[in-house]
């Protein structure tokens, strides 16, 4: 049971041979025995587990619900669940339970879907190794000794190691893609405004979307089937035609245009990881795709862009974060500016300070023009530049991260060797493009995956191009050694 694809438990439990609380119970086993070791998962609560499980049962004895009706889902802490307590990864939410539903959770109740728990993240997202969280390190099913990738690295590490079949996860920067590179899953971001933010604990509220995380991209196909969708709670939501992203998933893609740009492939990324993104693209030849060289000159200025706009972001949405009205409060104070102070001083953890400090910075009098404002207008070249590269190709493709997972504590203390990490994925959230990442191979038997992006609302093309790599190699299906003992 431990290796089934969502979408074979959905046809499992659809022909009845088998129950939605027979499977909730079994994975909340596998978690109670794995979770002490791996760390994936911040909160469990058995009890509404199997009662979602139970009424899902009864959905289908009726001959209703949908796909993914009785089918266990974790989702990210990093969404508000009614009456769970919903951390974000923080002290400064650790005792915050929330009165409400984000609509990614309300779809994927609607949808009879089981809530198996909220997992671990790097602290308010902002992480690319899952080393920050309040409530400690995420280990990689892969090799315990190295980290799973962040934010999402939680959600990563639980499908990874066989806890759960698939989970939610949110990308500002890359972190729906980084940690399914390095833990061999399928992940998908995509185009901003698809998926609804509301309910979701903002960062950077121009960056964040949240997607599917799983072990296929027909899985993550079946997920965003629920996840999308207009949502008028949120302002940012787009009112997209609905789609089914598994309807074409089996056509072939012979003629498909891929377009490398040659930025990818220069000084940085690791030559093993080089060699199997190459190996990825001819598989892909050998399936009737053509290559076209293209390029995005101005990659190498995401970084420094995202680390100017996604802090400024962050300090004014974090600025909520008081005292006054729910989560951590200090408990002595002279004060109302010193219960401020102190609140958040022991609330938040050292890098989701650095990120406040520098976004409060660069939004200042005398500052905002030289940083800020100039960001914004390197952003729009960004998003030209992708605007051009599509003129000539279907998607984009080439590696997700420039290396396998590092060891833990390998880059903590160094934060722009750290923020390098998503030098391949941080543009496509900068232009507001779907992005995903799918399994490649291996390098000294740690997991690479080859990142695939697409023009605006083009997701089901992705799926589609990145499910028929998946009918002609295996590396989606390996499982870490242990994950299914």
């Amino acid at each position: 049971m431990q290796d089934w694809s969502i979408k074979e438990l959905s046809s499992l439990l659809r022909e009845k041979k088998t129950s939605s609380v027979e499977i909730t119970t079994d994975y909340l086993a596998i978690i109670k025995k794995k979770n002490p070791e791996i760390n994936a998962f911040i909160t469990v609560d058995e009890n509404r587990s199997i009662a979602q499980a139970k009424l899902a049962d009864e959905r289908i004895q009726k001959g209703e619900g949908d796909a993914l009706t009785g089918v266990p889902i974790a989702q990210k802490d990093i969404f508000c669940a009614e009456d769970w307590l919903t951390t974000c990864g923080s002290k400064m939410l650790h005792n915050f339970i929330a009165p409400y539903d984000a609509t990614v959770v309300k779809k994927f109740n609607e949808a009879g879907a089981i809530n198996l728990g909220k997992t671990n993240m790097d602290e308010f997202a902002m992480g690319s190794s899952n080393e920050t969280s309040y409530f400690g390190a995420v280990k990689n099913p892969w090799d315990l000794s190295r980290v799973p990738g962040g934010s999402s690295g939680g959600s990563a590490a639980a499908i990874a190691s066989r806890m759960c079949p698939g989970a939610t996860a949110t990308d500002t920067g890359g972190s729906i893609r980084q940690p399914a590179s390095l833990c061999g899953l399928t992940g998908l971001k995509p185009t901003y405004g698809l998926v609804s933010r509301y309910g979701m604990i903002a960062f950077a509220s121009s960056l964040d979307q949240a997607g599917p995380m799983a072990k296929s991209s027909e899985d993550c196909a079946m997920m965003l089937n629920v996840m999308a969708g207009f949502d008028p709670k949120d302002s940012t939501s787009i009112d997209h035609k609905k789609e089914d992203y598994t309807k074409n998933i089996d056509q072939p893609i012979e003629g498909l245009k891929i377009g490398l740009p040659k930025e990818y492939f220069a000084e940085g990324l690791d030559s093993d990881v080089a060699k199997l993104i190459e190996a990825a693209i001819n598989q892909y030849k050998k399936l009737g795709a053509t290559i076209v060289d293209v390029s995005l000159p101005n990659t190498n200025l995401s970084i420094p862009v995202y680390y100017v706009l996604a802090p400024a972001e962050a300090s004014s949405n974090l600025s909520r974060y008081d005292g006054v009205r729910y989560g951590h409060r200090t408990s002595q104070y002279d004060d109302l500016m010193d219960m401020y102070s102190k609140t958040r001083q022991e609330g938040f953890g050292e890098e989701v300070k650095r990120r406040i400090l520098i976004g409060t910075y660069v939004l200042s009098a005398g500052y905002y023009d030289a940083y800020y404002l100039k960001a914004q207008q390197i952003r729009h070249l960004i998003s030209e530049d992708f605007k051009k590269a599509f003129q000539s190709c279907d998607v984009i493709m080439g590696p997700t991260a420039p290396s396998t997972a590092f060891k833990a504590n390998e880059k903590i203390d160094d934060p722009v060797t750290m923020y390098l990490q998503d030098i391949y994925t941080i543009a496509t959230n900068l232009a507001g493009l779907p992005g995903m990442s799918i399994p490649a191979g291996f390098v000294n038997k740690l997991p690479v995956g080859l990142q695939i992006i697409g023009n605006y609302f083009d997701e089901a093309r992705m799926l589609n191009v990145a499910h028929q790599f998946q009918k002609a190699t295996d590396w989606h299906k390996a499982i870490p050694d242990g994950a299914l003992s």
